[in-house]
């Protein structure tokens, strides 16, 4: 019997709880630790039977360890008791300094909880401190902030009594230090968990990386990452072998480049709007030979979660084969298939962007446009309307200064073809047919081909689309670089003619006529034909058609006005 006179006991029993408790550091899992914590209350403390109860994430407590006989370990391990249950029993019976202990007088409330238990019917004790089989000792296990980790519970001492002052506390001190090693060795596991799942997360970082890598660097179409924001910003910082060949440059040429430095000055604003939003867009970057090649750009603006948008990852498509065939049907759509020039829908185009609603009743000089703004009324008390007021500050009409930035040598005369304050059209205006007096217009010269109907009727059609091309040639040739040269249809051409006066168009028109006149080869047969022009001039006010019509008129006036054979030329 342990009792305080007994020194050597405690001393046995203090080298036995050394023991146990070094043994308790030298489990590897929490599984490990947990078993050893009850094997040790077995071997070390004097029970026969001992099982922790471990607190789950939810509140619950779940037998993890059972110690001392295989069938109740087998019956009771795994399963688990309520929370509210748990603290139930633990504010029962007796404190034994942290301990709780219920005596069977009081336990027997305890029978039908859900808490899992085990014991054997015995005998009523013999004498007060004898153990009885319905007793139940509990050792609480606390984490450092006083969280509750589990409870210890012992059973059936082998000396069949109450543990005394020195048992007690020896459980009290060993529960304190299982509480310590079931901590640590949660911290081992969860601290293995964190070593796994990040050993993880790097290997699949290790394979995206691998993964992005192949795909940059062996894409059958461009690829570039470049700097986003600061000093630096578009830099190209890498680019794959794709991009390389398509602009003709190493890569480590590019990086010394960023996309504006490569870009086509007309798309530099794309490409800023592009490089700002992200998205995509379609422009022109240089090659290494100072050629441009269409691309198709797409961006995607790769984010830093703390400091923001880093970096732009683009991909670069060639697009240089469709925006030829777009160019290509574009072409198609407003040129003539057989001589390749502009046809009537890109004449009429043409001619429309010069011409607007306003008619033609602009002012000539700049004089005129001072009269017409102040222009006054002849009422009585020198009253003026639309004109100068005397009351009105700094002498403006109808009070406030107007700018009139077509007239820089007369500030505030606006001119009168105005239809805004800040209209910038030119107008096109007609000179006078019967006196040339300097004033420049838009010459439009209506073509119509004598004696091509003939050819085409004896020689066929091939011969008559031969002498077309060669006639486009010639007109073609006969002009400015800036000037319009068109095929209406059939054998009828124009020409638009921009700054000439009256005399200029007759002498383009002769000239024209006299490169049209000599003979054209075709197929070892020379033929000709002859020209009838007729000069019109295209002014505000009239639209396309009307300024074809004109000519048109003009141009069948002056073919009737020469004899047949004049006017075939051969």
């Amino acid at each position: 019997m342990e009792t305080e006179s007994e020194p050597y006991v405690r001393l046995a029993t203090l080298r036995q709880l050394h023991q146990v408790v070094a043994e308790l550091n030298t489990a590897r899992s929490l599984a490990d630790t947990l078993q050893t914590v009850v094997d040790g209350i077995v071997v070390g403390l004097g029970y026969e039977l001992a099982c922790v109860n471990l607190v789950r994430p939810d509140g619950d407590l779940v037998v993890a360890a059972f110690a001392g006989d295989p069938a109740a370990e087998a019956l009771i391990t795994g399963r688990v008791g309520s929370r509210p249950s748990w603290d139930r029993r633990l504010t029962m019976g007796e404190d034994w300094d942290g301990l709780r202990f219920i005596p069977h007088t009081e336990g027997w409330v305890l029978l039908e909880d859900d808490v899992p238990q085990w014991h054997t019917d015995g005998p009523d004790p013999r004498f007060e401190d004898e153990w009885h089989p319905e007793d139940r000792l509990y050792a609480p296990m606390y984490a450092t902030g006083g969280e509750l980790l589990g409870v210890i519970s012992v059973d059936r001492p082998r000396n069949g009594r109450r543990p005394g002052a020195w048992g007690r506390e020896a459980l009290q001190m060993y529960a304190f230090q299982a509480a310590i090693a079931i901590s640590n060795a949660r911290l081992r596991a969860n601290m293995q968990r964190a070593l796994v799942r990040l050993e993880r997360e790097q290997q699949a970082l290790r394979a995206s990386e691998e993964s992005f890598r192949q795909a940059f660097e062996y894409a059958p179409s461009g690829m570039a990452i470049a700097e986003m924001g600061g000093d630096q910003h578009g830099r190209l910082l890498r680019t794959n072998d794709a991009l390389c060949r398509l602009l003709g440059r190493p890569a480590s040429v590019l990086r010394r480049y960023s996309f504006s430095d490569l870009v086509h000055p007309e798309d530099i604003g794309t490409l800023l709007r592009t490089s700002a939003e992200g998205g995509r867009a379609e422009l022109r970057l240089g090659r290494r030979d100072g050629t441009y090649v269409w691309v198709s750009l797409r961006n995607s603006v790769v984010a830093d979660a703390a400091d923001g948008p880093r970096f732009l990852l683009t991909h670069v498509e060639d697009i240089e084969e469709r925006k030829r065939h777009e160019l290509q049907l574009a072409h198609r759509a407003s040129h003539d298939s057989l001589t390749g020039l502009p046809n009537s829908a890109e004449l009429r185009s043409r001619l429309g962007a010069r011409l607007c609603r306003r008619p033609q009743s602009v002012l000539a000089t700049a004089v005129e446009a001072l009269d017409a703004a102040f222009e006054t009324r002849p009422e009585a008390g020198g009253a003026v309307e639309h004109g100068f007021q005397p009351d009105a500050p700094h002498g403006y009409p109808g009070g406030a200064p107007v700018d009139f930035p077509d007239f820089p040598e007369f500030p505030g005369a606006a001119p009168a073809h105005a239809e805004g304050p800040y209209d910038h059209h030119v107008h096109t205006v007609a000179p006078a047919t019967d006196v040339d007096d300097g004033t420049k217009g838009l010459a439009v010269l209506f073509c119509d081909l004598d004696g091509f109907k003939s050819i085409n009727d004896r020689f066929g059609h091939h011969t008559g689309d031969a002498v077309l091309i060669e006639v486009a040639r010639r007109l073609t040739t006969g002009v400015r670089d800036g000037d319009t040269v068109a095929r209406l249809g059939g054998d009828e051409f124009v020409v638009l003619a921009d700054g000439l006066g009256a005399a200029d168009a007759a002498d383009l028109a002769v000239r024209l006529r006299n490169a049209i006149i000599p003979p054209i080869r075709v197929d070892g047969r020379a033929v000709r034909v002859g020209a009838s022009f007729g000069i019109g001039w295209a002014s505000c006010g009239m639209s396309a058609d009307e300024v074809l019509r004109s000519a048109d008129q003009r141009m069948y006036i002056e073919k009737r006005s020469r004899s047949k054979a004049h006017r075939r030329a051969g």
